[in-house]
């Protein structure tokens, strides 16, 4: 197979998934605010109005005018009150006060509120200390948001607190990106649905679970397809029809280059190969390309391999789509044993990651190695990035560690 770039540098083939997917980036639609909660937003939002609307009360207490406190002590006459909600119109006028919540509009002529605490109250007289600042307690309009603020830009994760924001400024809908549709398919005669009986050479299918259980927590709702088998033709016609009906095809196994390993193939035949091989460890076979309306990961068959290539090249993708701009969370932690790496090609080792008593992130590296061992992932919880080239790391030097989560 010849006429596209294979082995490529990790950096790269980064580029090239985001290139791609930002080339089909999906369409837009509003939705309730209800339902935007992590998904991407599609356009900027400017504030309609100013937050808060109106100049209010910090705490319970009584509003008055800083104009009538002296230094000590002075009495005011109660005129009246004003609760959270809508504005009664009353006024505070020389020597009076208002009693005052949380949260209620301040009244004309107020400019201080005294907390319920620092006043005595005695009928209709309220006495209060002089310690007290013009706007002291009172939350100003706009002091958070000037009507016409840009407040949430396009490519942003609507996290819980920004669809609050938006909520707060009166928004019911916002627009988002829609979500990619993903077809997920594990492949090989050998594979046996976890719960029947192995005949010898047989193994339980784990990636099935691992991809949808990654893909879950991403916010996607992924098809599981049958499993593929070793047969040419019957691989060619579900990846065909699968991509024709979802945005992302994602398969595991049979993309390396032995005899059973049809998926290159048939990529080259019917689509486009973006790129085939890319120098990380594990998941040097990973491939990429673009098959009818789908753009198609053709992950390697071990577990590890599949976990590898998923957090690093199928976020990236899933994020390029929807045209995230928040970038994933990067984090970098002290190692808390040496690491030795030979090769020059990027790798990916499962690691412990943990904050220590003193406050410093550390990363414990599990020493077992090959991308069949499975347990050792589930025993981590992010993955070491070693950079490209060989590299000798001394315990406490500072690692890039990518999160599963």
């Amino acid at each position: 197979m010849t006429g596209f770039p294979t082995g490529l540098l990790f950096d790269d083939a980064l580029a090239i998934v985001r290139d791609v997917a930002a080339a089909h980036r999906l369409e837009t639609e509003t939705l309730a605010l209800s339902r935007t909660h992590g998904r991407i937003l599609a356009g900027d939002i400017h504030a309609p109005l100013s937050l808060p609307p109106f100049d209010n009360s910090a705490m319970d207490g009584f509003a008055v005018r800083h104009a009538d406190l002296g230094d000590g002590e002075t009495t005011l006459r109660l005129v009246g009150e004003q609760f959270a909600g809508r504005s009664t119109g009353l006024q505070v006028g020389p020597g009076e006060c208002l009693r005052i919540t949380t949260g209620a509009p301040l009244p004309v002529g107020a400019d201080a509120v005294v907390i319920k605490e620092n006043a005595r109250v005695d009928g209709d007289r309220v006495t209060v200390g002089g310690d007290v600042a013009p706007g002291s307690n009172v939350r100003f309009a706009g002091e958070d948001v000037a009507a016409g603020d840009q407040v949430l830009r396009a490519g942003s994760l609507l996290t819980p607190a920004r669809v609050s924001l938006a909520a707060s400024m009166g928004l019911a809908s916002l627009p988002v990106v829609r979500r990619p549709t993903v077809a997920v398919f594990s492949s090989g005669d050998e594979l046996v649905e976890p719960g029947m009986a192995l005949a010898p050479g047989e193994i339980y299918d784990s990636n099935r679970e691992l991809l949808m259980g990654l893909l879950r927590a991403d916010g996607l709702e992924p098809t599981a397809w049958p499993r593929l088998p070793d047969d040419p033709k019957r691989v060619e016609i579900a990846l065909r029809d699968a991509a024709c009906a979802f945005d992302i095809v994602i398969t595991c196994g049979a993309v390396s280059a032995g005899e059973k390993d049809h998926i290159p193939s048939v990529l080259a035949q019917f689509g486009q190969t973006h790129f085939w091989k890319v120098r990380m460890k594990p998941g040097m076979p990973l491939l990429f390309g673009s098959l009818d309306q789908a753009r198609v990961l053709g992950l390697p068959g071990n577990p590890v391999s599949v976990f590898a290539t998923y957090l690093s090249f199928g976020r990236a993708l899933v994020d390029a789509l929807q045209g995230r701009t928040d970038p994933r969370p990067l984090e970098r932690a002290q190692l808390l044993g040496p690491i030795d790496k030979a090769h020059p090609r990027r790798e990916f080792m499962r690691a412990r990651v943990f904050c220590d008593d003193h406050g410093v992130l550390r990363a414990d590296p599990n020493p077992a190695i090959g991308s069949h061992r499975l347990r050792a992932v589930a025993d981590s919880n992010a993955l070491i990035v070693i950079p490209d080239g060989p590299q000798r790391l001394a315990a406490g030097e500072v690692v890039e560690v990518l999160r599963y989560a």
